[in-house]
């Protein structure tokens, strides 16, 4: 397999999304693609699967959930139980309608939370990343397509110009 790719700049989203569907029906892998804004449609056009995060939300829910119903349970019934306006104080059950905002808030906290770190270590992104972006333009208002060469450069080279791409280059992969 070659290490080389070629590096597509497009200047037009609809025609982007339109090269991306002729270079996959030649049979040609697309390592990636960057856009100044998110292009509808271009993950089913890339053949992206559909991301699993949100089983992952729904266990971090169910573990903010299970913390609440621990730390409630320890705080206010084993550890310190305090008689507050008549309400039962031996009792998880029994006081579990007053604990039901905290429960709620917990759920979202430790799935809103952990989903963002989550979604951080897998795009491999994060406050210390040195960006990896293959040229400036796409961050103000060109596309990018970057595509992996397996074959002939030129009959490549030629798909994309017929495509719409308004520059072609020729890079070492990284």
């Amino acid at each position: 397999m070659s290490n080389k790719v070629i590096h597509a700049i497009f200047d037009d989203d609809d025609v982007l999304l339109e090269a991306v569907k002729n270079v996959r029906e030649a049979n040609h892998h697309i390592e990636e693609v960057y856009t100044p804004f998110p292009v509808h449609g271009l993950e089913k056009a890339m053949g992206i699967a559909n991301t699993r995060i949100a089983i992952t939300a729904f266990i971090y829910g169910l573990t903010g959930l299970a913390f609440a119903v621990w730390m409630m349970n320890y705080m206010m019934i084993d550890d310190w139980p305090q008689n507050i306006g008549g309400k039962p104080n031996f009792s998880y059950a029994e006081n579990m309608p007053a604990f039901v905002p905290i429960m709620f808030e917990l759920t979202v906290f430790f799935a809103a939370h952990l989903m963002v770190i989550t979604f951080y270590m897998r795009s491999k992104i994060g406050p210390f990343v040195k960006a990896s972006n293959p040229d400036p333009r796409t961050t103000d208002d060109k596309f990018l397509m970057e595509v992996s060469v397996d074959g002939d450069v030129n009959e490549l080279t030629d798909l994309l110009n017929k495509s719409g791409a308004i520059e072609t280059k020729v890079v070492e992969s990284h």
